[in-house]
């Protein structure tokens, strides 16, 4: 758990709240003694949970920009699909048909209080739907659905008075129980949780109460006129949504994961120890106390509930701390400035294709897709199919570009993974054709730099791409091959590149031939070009926030590093003047020196020379020189002027500690070679723990 002293994981710890209510509201605890008040806490207080759930997911959603709707979508579904098959035995028991079992997974749940899930199903797709007309707009339309399903819910009874709506509300009951599932509920709490402000807490604590209040007032007026056919949805609700969701963001700190898991696990169980109390008072004789008496039926149900929750919580199986030994640290919020200042760069007109091959340049290739997914960026790259494929498994579904060769025998993969490729030349057209599998490509236009792609001249070449009856040309593009050279005869090279590239594209469009989105700046064409007429521009290693090497370039933009490299001190001795360690005794200590063991070594990606090319780590904030020789998984490093170093102290190799760096070019440039080598190099054994 994560928090500051001046707030709490307000939504999460709410989050159990809501869980306490809603087996409140299927135990009715004070029915047996005060069945008015018991009204009021099931069917009026308790009736902010569900809704609150939905706020919490509509809010993470927004701030996501609703990107991540999809896998929500697909989780929810797989979490509903589970927790339908855990109650199936409830159902047979109670003589639930197939055909039954069917319709109700679709529309009310299996079980009553599943019916949440196929509401949240249906909920969110509609939610992104109205949002494609705008916040104000989305917000309006989804409040006019809970009106309307407001008229079958509290209101039934009085607006059921006019013939043509009963008629209406009779044929929405025949696919719905009751309108607070499907479209007239979720939406509305989906968007209210994205869109509600953060109002001052002196203003929304008052506000809440006395919003409440009226919300009780309105539900008991409704009961006494005889019109609730159900009691789920209140005119007020909303209101008292809004405030009670805006007190808590005031409140909000950090995150409680523990209280997360438990409350959804609450939600989901607690039916089953209503069902399993029943038997087990009547073996006991404790009818009379476990079931006729109200509060002590919900104290059993919601303990049962509690522990088998933190039980089944406390079983999970743990993953691995990713910090216990090496890894890479990615910043997140990095990536996504540094996406912007690229976007901004490129031009209002052309969007970002990141380029994610080699891992991310060694940062992820998954968790960098999916937080540049949410960022707004929507079209990846990688070198080869495997690593298209592996986006995809990572749920991944933007378009991607798969820019270096794949043999035409593996075609039936690239459909079957929905990846475009690059054709490298006419022959691999044909190739990739003659498979007889229709898939989207992109033509690679050979401007001088001589390695893939149709020349820029053969026009006829190009052409003729496009009369292969099983490729769907969406893209044209190029590479330039001296793009970081600042000097003036590359200058005119390049232009002569452009030149030859938007010439090619003209040429077939006189033909009639749509050469789809045009791409020809990477990296360094975006640090060196002014904006190009294209569609795409290709960012790679200028995305983590690196340059490949110290060449001048004629913009610097304020890109911020993205990678950090650590791992742990996993022991410190002493040496004495004179002794020697590591293989072959590579080291001699000069005078007394404290000599910390680093778990990590070239197996991870480390050059085995840096420590004899003057290579240095950060310990404490202090510069620390390796020494020895680097070893498979292991380095030696002086810590003597680093204090008290003791095992298990993060040592920085790439990256800031304190005010102290080590940038990935300092390090490249001990080595001889360029940040993308060096960093495309790090070993697959490191995980990358982003923050």
């Amino acid at each position: 758990m994560k928090t500051r002293a001046d707030g709490l994981p307000a939504l999460d710890w709410f989050r159990l709240a809501a869980a306490v209510l809603v087996v409140c509201i299927h135990t009715s605890p004070l029915e047996s003694f005060a069945p008015l008040w018991d009204f009021w806490l099931t069917r009026v207080l308790a009736r902010v949970a569900v809704p609150f759930f939905l706020m919490v997911s509509g809010h993470f959603l927004a701030k996501g920009g609703w990107r991540g709707a999809g896998r929500f979508w697909r989780r929810t579904a797989a979490l509903y699909l589970a927790t339908a098959g855990l109650y199936l035995p409830v159902n047979l028991y109670n003589g639930m048909g197939p055909l039954e079992w069917l319709r109700a997974l679709v529309t009310d749940g299996t079980l009553y209080h599943l019916w949440y899930f196929p509401a949240v199903l249906l909920g969110v797709p509609l939610a992104v739907l109205l949002l494609r007309l705008g916040k104000g707009p989305a917000l309006c339309l989804a409040g006019a659905l809970y009106l309307a399903g407001l008229g079958g819910d509290s209101y039934y009874g009085l607006v059921s008075q006019v013939p043509a709506l009963a008629a209406l509300y009779d044929g929405a009951f025949c696919i719905w129980e009751q309108t607070r599932n499907g479209l007239f509920y979720a939406p509305l709490f989906l968007l209210l949780g994205g869109a509600c402000p953060r109002l001052p807490r002196r203003a929304a604590a008052p506000g809440l109460a006395a919003a409440l209040a009226a919300m009780s007032l309105e539900a008991f007026w409704a009961r006494a006129m005889g019109w609730q056919r159900w009691d789920s949805m209140y005119l007020l609700l909303p209101l008292c949504m809004v405030l009670l969701f805006s007190l808590l963001l005031s409140l909000d700190r950090g995150e409680d994961r523990r209280a997360r898991r438990v409350s959804m696990l609450m939600y989901v169980l607690h039916p089953w120890w209503i069902v399993l109390l029943r038997p087990a008072a009547r073996l006991t004789g404790l009818e009379g106390l476990l079931l006729d008496n109200s509060l002590v039926h919900f104290a059993a149900v919601l303990a049962l509930t509690w522990a088998s929750a933190l039980m089944l919580y406390a079983l999970r199986p743990l993953p691995a701390d990713p910090t216990a030994r090496a890894w890479r640290e990615l910043d997140r919020a990095a990536l996504v400035h540094n996406a912007r200042v690229l976007q901004a760069a490129a031009g209002r007109r052309c969007r970002l294709m990141a380029v994610v091959k080699a891992d991310a340049y060694g940062h992820g290739a998954a968790p960098v897709a999916r937080t540049l997914r949410r960022a707004g960026v929507d079209c990846f790259a990688v070198a080869c199919l495997s690593e298209g494929a592996a986006l995809r498994r990572a749920g991944i579904f933007a378009p991607i570009l798969v820019l270096g060769w794949t043999a035409p025998e593996q075609a039936e993969l690239l459909r079957r993974w929905r990846l475009t490729q690059a054709v490298a030349d006419l022959d691999h057209a044909r190739a990739l054709s003659a498979r007889g599998v229709k898939i989207k490509v992109h033509l690679a236009v050979d401007t001088g730099m001589r390695r893939l792609g149709i020349p820029a001249e053969d026009e006829e070449g190009l052409a003729a791409v496009f009369a292969l009856p099983h490729l769907r040309v969406t893209g044209l593009f190029s590479h330039l091959c001296l793009s970081d050279d600042a000097g003036a005869q590359a200058a005119a090279f390049t232009r002569r590149q452009l030149d030859a590239f938007y010439a090619a594209a003209d040429g077939l469009r006189r033909r009639g031939l749509d050469p789809g989105a045009l791409h020809v700046q990477a990296s360094y064409g975006i640090w060196n070009l002014p904006p190009q007429p294209c569609q795409y521009a290709r960012p790679g290693i200028a995305l983590y926030g690196v340059y490949s090497d110290e060449s001048p370039v004629r913009r610097r933009l304020d890109l911020r590093p993205v990678l950090s490299l650590r791992a742990r001190v996993a022991s410190v001795r002493t040496l004495r003047a004179g002794e020697g360690a590591g293989y072959g005794l590579a080291f001699t200590a000069a005078r007394e020196t404290r000599l910390a063991a680093v778990t990590i070594g070239y197996a991870d990606g480390v050059p085995r020379d840096l420590p004899a090319r003057g290579g240095e780590v950060l310990v404490r904030g202090v510069r620390c020189p390796m020494v020895g020789r680097a070893c498979m998984d292991q380095l030696l490093v002086d810590v003597t002027g680093a204090g008290e170093v003791r095992p298990g102290d993060p040592v920085t190799l790439i990256g800031a500690d304190g005010p102290e760096r080590i940038p990935a070019e300092e390090v490249a440039a001990r080595c001889g070679t360029i940040t993308n080598e060096l960093l495309s190099r790090l070993g697959a054994r490191l995980p990358v723990a982003a923050r």
